[in-house]
């Protein structure tokens, strides 16, 4: 008896490390995540351009697998294929080969963040933002430059940026507000004002600090010298009165930026009271394939919640 009791010790231990190993949870076959409705989540093929890249990325992680910037960028090309979980198991690889480099949880944050694993995303950037602590900031380079082809984030602003966010969709707004907060007091560019000022706006909205988002926006004018995020300084001259809303009222939800002003409107509907328009235009959201969108993933989260 004693020995058989030992035994179902033994085969529970052996079960709880295997399940503190697990990655991700399990989804149905095919796909790469399920909705916070239970619907199961997948991506179409990828482009000849995103393959080939993926291809050249291969290549250097293959000629050296140990070099951090070649796990880092064959994660990010595996990622962009749409392969959400092969390239978290890339960059928990790279955690294992470079445990003190802030990038590898950065970058499986954000993908945890796009398979709905919120509270392992939080895990991680909470361990990313403890790691630069005392570091050098550096510019991050893009896997889809913008038009201008100038990098606007750095290290730092991404961790800070997504820390934000997955705090967000778990309705922490204090810790969202000030993880934002310390990510625009970096001042690395307009880019970085307008971005983070969005998310400032948003968090005081909804913990009811009117007059406290009204002044967070002092910071964001039409002159500001904007480079890539377009839509979310749209946004905050939306909220200023400074942009008329059939600016912003007609986006597309399908495409990324068009995600993020819909989300946004969205909000300004629900701070204001028009309730049911908010939780129509977040319905707009289910009918979309951009589930992989930061907006898409945020009025899921706020349907799904809806009292």
């Amino acid at each position: 008896m004693n020995k058989l009791i030992c035994l179902i010790a033994v085969m529970l231990t052996f079960s709880n490390v295997q399940a503190q190993e697990k990655l991700f949870a399990d989804v149905p076959e095919g796909a790469q995540a399920v909705s916070f409705f239970g619907k199961a989540l997948s991506m179409p093929a990828p482009s000849q351009k995103v393959l080939d890249a993926l291809a050249v990325a291969k290549a250097n992680y293959d000629a050296d697998p140990i070099d951090a910037d070649n796990i880092i960028w064959y994660g990010r090309g595996i990622a962009y294929t749409g392969d959400f979980r092969r390239a978290i198991e890339v960059f928990s690889e790279g955690i294992k080969k470079h445990p003190k480099d802030a990038r590898m949880y950065r970058h499986r944050g954000h993908r945890y963040i796009t398979i709905r694993e919120i509270d392992r995303a939080i895990d991680d950037y909470v361990i990313a933002a403890e790691l630069i602590k005392g570091t050098e900031d550096r510019i991050e380079p893009d896997g889809a430059p913008n038009p201008a082809g100038i990098p606007v984030t750095s290290t730092h602003g991404n961790i800070y940026y997504h820390l934000g966010l997955a705090y967000y969709l778990k309705h922490d707004f204090e810790n969202s507000l000030r993880v934002y907060r310390m990510g625009q007091a970096l001042d690395l560019n307009d880019d970085n004002i307008a971005s983070t000022g969005h998310w400032i706006y948003m968090n005081l909205r909804r913990l009811g600090r009117d007059e406290e988002a009204k002044q967070s926006l002092n910071n964001i004018t039409k002159d500001m010298d904007i480079i890539e995020v377009h839509n979310y300084h749209k946004l905050d001259l939306f909220y200023k009165g400074e942009v008329p809303a059939s600016e912003v009222l007609n986006a597309d939800p399908n495409i990324p930026a068009g995600a993020s002003i819909t989300y946004g409107v969205a909000n300004w509907y629900f701070y204001n009271g028009e309730v049911d328009k908010a939780y129509a235009l977040m319905e707009k959201f289910l009918k979309t394939k951009s589930w992989g969108s930061f907006g898409f993933i945020a009025a899921e989260v706020d349907l799904k919640n809806r009292k």
